[in-house]
């Protein structure tokens, strides 16, 4: 299985910051944002992995990251965005490099507490369809959310003004290999982007959409707020953990 971060979008939520870099370049806690995604890849097995971004700061991820030595990697590929047309739009730029794998996508402001190795494990076993992680939320209408019957997921239902659940699809999708073919047939929609929900929704029609739970406390980071609590949870967690202390020793 490949992992892809998809880190472009010009963070207009998060001007003035993103004025002069990209927002998954600022810092959340101790770390800078792309830290987290690409962590969480590595944490699930994941070895091979690119980096979808855009704009112009896009060098400013190659000179951070270099060849991922830090997170134990021999590369780190990279895929160059133009414009803005939507996550499934950005995710078609990675089909020649995928050749047919399985992936996991992460969104590149996406932070999660725990791992999502059992999950891309059970996706591995699956072998073909779809997989797309859930977590209960207070504010479900802010993002695509599951329609449930019978404990299966029959739609999803892009920021729903009246949401059918308590649930979030999260920014962390594992596909086969058809995938591309389904971005191929996209049509944009009323935002004039590529939706990763409409994608989701094919695999849906064809019943091959799974879902998993993720433990542990999850949070985007492209708001002011969110990136604030981003960074509070990251700080209790690392608390936790001991590390503030040994940093102070």
């Amino acid at each position: 299985m490949k992992g892809i971060v998809l880190a472009g979008g010009i963070g207009s939520r998060l001007y003035p910051l993103t004025r002069v870099t990209n927002k998954h370049l600022l810092p959340v806690y101790n770390r800078p944002m792309i830290f987290y995604p690409l962590q969480t890849l590595v944490d699930a097995g994941i070895k091979d992995i690119l980096i979808v971004t855009g704009g112009q700061n896009a060098g400013d991820f190659l000179r951070l990251l270099q060849n991922g030595k830090e997170f134990g990697l021999q590369q780190l590929s990279f895929a160059y965005q133009e414009g803005e047309a939507g996550i499934a739009d950005a995710l078609r730029l990675a089909e020649p490099w995928v050749k047919g794998e399985s992936i996991c996508v992460v969104l590149g402001d996406n932070i999660i507490e725990g791992s999502i190795r059992e999950a891309a494990a059970s996706f591995e076993r699956q072998g073909k369809g779809a997989m797309v992680m859930l977590k209960e939320v207070h504010d479900p209408q802010r993002f695509g959310v599951p329609v449930f019957e019978n404990s299966r997921i029959v739609r999803i239902e892009e920021k729903p003004k009246n949401p059918q659940s308590k649930y979030a699809v999260i920014g962390i999708y594992l596909y086969d290999g058809t995938v591309f073919d389904r971005i191929r047939a996209l049509k944009p929609s009323a935002r004039n982007e590529y939706e990763i929900t409409d994608i989701n929704n094919s695999y849906i029609a064809e019943g091959t959409l799974k879902h998993a739970f993720l433990d542990g406390w999850w949070t985007d980071a492209g708001t002011f707020e969110s990136l604030w609590h981003a960074s509070n949870m990251v700080r209790e967690k690392a608390s936790r953990n001991g590390a503030i202390a040994a940093e102070a020793d």
